[in-house]
């Protein structure tokens, strides 16, 4: 582990509050034992995360829902109250029986969320560390940076993970076909450099810590087709994902006429309640998606967790969607790459096709495939990104005609498709 200032960055630091010793000392585990993080402090209850956010100054805060005194959602409405701008990582074995709590929680201002494995005093944290990971140096390294202008191991530290080579085979067969094998695999090479094994209590994926710390150069792609008018609005979105879309659905066009189509990586079982929460603050009818269903007009259909989501053409002029679970694409399903596949063969160049927040590379390449086939398409910057990854990929693909920020997001897809209605 790299502890204090070394090369002149700092550790991201984490604040744990668990009215249970023993998760308290099996989160430190790992987060302890993963270079670029350290635990600052420790709270057994809300109150004692209040008496001690002043004295450590935490990056990020890893919060129970359930505990004495003063439990998880006590404290985010007294965060909330007192504009505590510290993201908060909601890591709780109730989030798992009522989906219900951890909206509320996110409602109230929490960033995210992780599951408990196999309730609350498991030691099974291992299953769910390297998203943990994943979370801590992506909001919290984004916190640290923005508040304290601070130099801190990041999301650009963890920005890529070394997939599987079989996975890689695929991605280089699919690339070759939208930029040319040349340009596929001098890019392929640009995303893997050999990673230090590192030695941990946890068995955790290979993370490459030399990722550029600068978009490169786009690709250039030639579209088959001029841009058609947009029937269709596919998203793509990661880390970082569950309040920027609420951000994006709260100021979207009420009016807006085509169907939107999203994959968010979430959970089985926190998808429909996501929906929910969305459909609250947005003008749109927001649900999650069911197999069969014709896709309407100014609908938003919500990927299912562990499902994909497809674009299947159906009769009377209406297309329909279609659930899988074929196996994890970019390790995810549901996948951004799957739903933009199929638009990009459903409706080629009458699409708009979104990608925003998130680790990886998911939706880059078949985003780059929407852009191939003459689809319109958007990026979140760099900016606004809690993970700059999966646009990032995509911009570097070609497939990125405009960077938006998010503040800029829901204007740009409404004007988009008020513009491109009916050309």
């Amino acid at each position: 582990m790299l502890d204090g200032n070394v090369n002149g960055k700092e550790d991201i630091s984490v604040l744990i509050c668990d009215d249970s010793a023993l998760m308290r000392n099996l989160i430190s585990r790992v987060i302890d034992g993963t270079e670029g993080m350290h635990i600052v402090g420790k709270a057994m209850n809300g109150q004692f995360l209040i008496d001690k956010i002043p004295l450590l100054n935490p990056d990020v805060i890893i919060l129970d829902i359930e505990m004495p005194v003063m439990n998880g959602i006590e404290f985010l409405k007294y965060r909330k109250e007192n504009r505590i701008d510290i993201p908060v990582i909601i890591l709780s074995s109730i989030a798992e029986k009522g989906a219900a709590v951890t909206m509320q929680c996110l409602e109230l201002g929490a960033a995210d969320f992780i599951t408990k494995p196999n309730g609350s005093v498991s030691a099974d944290i291992s299953s769910v560390s390297d998203t943990l990971v994943e979370m801590i140096a992506s909001y919290g390294g984004s916190y640290a940076r923005r508040k304290h202008h601070k130099n801190v191991y990041g999301e650009e530290f963890f920005l890529h993970i070394v997939s599987d080579r079989a996975e890689d085979r695929t991605i280089s067969k699919k690339l070759a076909t939208v930029m040319g094998e040349d340009k596929a695999k001098k890019f392929l090479e640009s995303q893997h450099h050999a990673a230090p094994s590192a030695s941990s209590t946890f068995d955790r994926p290979r993370f490459d810590f030399s990722a550029p710390s600068k978009p490169k150069e786009p690709a250039t792609i030639t579209p088959l087709r001029e841009p058609g008018r947009i029937e269709v609005i596919a998203i793509g979105i990661s880390t970082g994902g569950p309040n920027a879309l609420r951000e994006v659905f709260k100021n979207i066009d009420p009016h807006l006429k085509q169907p939107i189509l999203v994959v968010q990586h979430m959970p089985a079982g926190f998808t429909k309640e996501f929906a929910g929460s969305l459909n609250k603050i947005c003008a749109l009818s927001i649900k999650e998606a069911e197999d069969g269903e014709p896709i309407e007009d100014g609908h938003v259909y919500i990927a299912p967790g562990n499902y994909h989501i497809l674009v299947e053409r159906g009769g009377l002029g209406k297309n329909v969607i279609r659930l899988s679970q074929e196996p994890q694409r970019n390790g995810h399903r549901p996948s951004a790459d799957v739903l933009f596949e199929s638009v990009a063969k459903i409706y080629q160049n009458k699409a708009l096709g979104v990608i925003m927040t998130g680790m990886g590379k998911d939706g880059a390449v078949e985003l780059a495939e929407m852009r191939k086939q003459g689809a319109w398409t958007l990026g979140q910057d760099e900016k606004s990104s809690i993970v700059y990854g999966m646009p990032r990929v995509a911009f570097e693909l070609g497939g990125v005609q405009k960077q938006v920020s998010l503040e800029n997001m829901a204007d740009e897809i409404s004007k988009a498709a008020r513009e491109h209605l009916n050309s």
